[in-house]
């Protein structure tokens, strides 16, 4: 990928520090099964039953052939080690962690985009997460979770993408915003139905760590940001609750669209120049689903359309690129924070 020679331009490295097991799991190999990690002290009781946004789900043991509907859920179970328990992965944005590109390549993609239900079943799964409820909706999605319930098939939903017991992108609206500790939870249940518990705990402290040290020194000064992840046409844009929302709020930043409850509402371009926000944030997503996924595609946009060349951070260059995965709820958040601390450690050395 061409990476633009531009001072306002950060692109994000993926890395993720690898997490290994913890004293309670004597186990040396990371992806080792989980009947080995049972045999250690503090390992999951079966059949284990969980809250899951709005639902009961039973574990009865730890699941052998997993299907992971999205990027998010997949990059969360390659670093707890279990590339081994995934029969199949769905619903990529960017390409996966460097840190898990060699666990990843041992795990079939079944789709680039969602599956269909026939697909996952051929994959003979035992288990299904995902990330983002519209996979669960009847109508455009994967499968209801009562269909797979039907089938014998357990199903988890990201609490990042719940609030009080209703999927947020699955048709509801946030009202409040997103909590880092949803995500952290997220890990720790997967960890604890994977019967890997100590290896969630390593991940999550891993994050922890990093998100602190982050944005160490760093001063956004209470600048506007606006979020874009995609379309030229009429852009998606962050809205106040989600997790880009998180990211602007932790990181100092104010979201010019923050009076927006929608996750990723669709906004015009005149709205946005209108907002005129000090930086924009660009999604880098590599995938071919709408006119400008590309960084680059955006920013010749963005430099070349009459309306839109005149922002001030466009004038100014005043870019940061994320990918997807690290604007929507993941173990990227850290990564984003990481590279909007090195835009403004970058600013203030200018």
């Amino acid at each position: 990928m061409r990476i633009r020679a531009a001072a306002g331009v950060v692109i994000a490295a993926a890395t993720l520090a690898a997490t290994g097991c913890g004293p309670s799991e004597p186990v040396e190999d990371p992806a080792s099964s989980g009947s080995e990690a049972a045999a250690g002290e503090g390992a999951t009781e079966y059949p284990l039953t969980l809250q899951n946004c709005g639902r009961e789900i039973t574990v009865d043991a730890p699941p052998d052939r997993a299907v992971s509907l999205d990027q998010n859920s997949t990059e969360i179970l390659l670093s707890l080690g279990l590339e081994d328990r995934l029969a199949g992965t769905a619903s990529w944005t960017d390409p996966v962690l460097g840190d898990l590109a060699e666990a990843e390549s041992e795990v079939p993609r079944l789709a680039q985009n969602a599956p269909t239900y026939e697909v996952v079943l051929d994959a003979e799964p035992d288990f299904i997460t995902a990330s983002f409820g519209r996979h669960f909706t009847t109508e455009g999605g994967v499968a209801s979770r009562d269909r797979f319930a039907e089938t014998g098939l357990e199903s988890y939903l990201s609490p990042t993408d719940c609030e009080d017991g209703r999927s947020i992108n699955g048709g509801g609206t946030r009202t409040r915003m997103l909590e880092t500790e949803s995500l952290y939870t997220e890990i720790r249940q997967l960890a604890q139905i994977f019967d890997v518990p100590s290896r969630g705990e390593d991940l999550v402290e891993d994050l922890q760590r990093r998100a602190d040290e982050a944005l160490e020194g760093v001063d956004a000064d209470g600048a506007t940001v606006a979020f874009w992840f995609a379309d030229t046409r009429t852009p998606y844009v962050a809205g106040g609750y989600g997790s880009a929302a998180r990211l602007a709020e932790t990181a100092g930043m104010q979201n010019v669209f923050a009076g927006t409850a929608d996750d990723w509402p669709a906004r015009s371009w005149e709205t946005i120049v209108e907002k005129d926000p000090d930086v924009l944030v660009l999604g880098d997503l590599q995938r071919d689903r709408f006119p400008g996924d590309l960084l680059e595609e955006k920013i010749e946009f963005l430099e070349s359309d009459p309306l839109t060349r005149n922002l001030e951070a466009v004038r100014q260059e005043r870019y940061i690129a994320l990918h997807g995965a690290e604007m929507n709820p993941s173990i990227r958040f850290v990564d984003g924070l990481e590279t909007i601390g090195e835009f403004w450690t970058e600013q203030d050395d200018e």
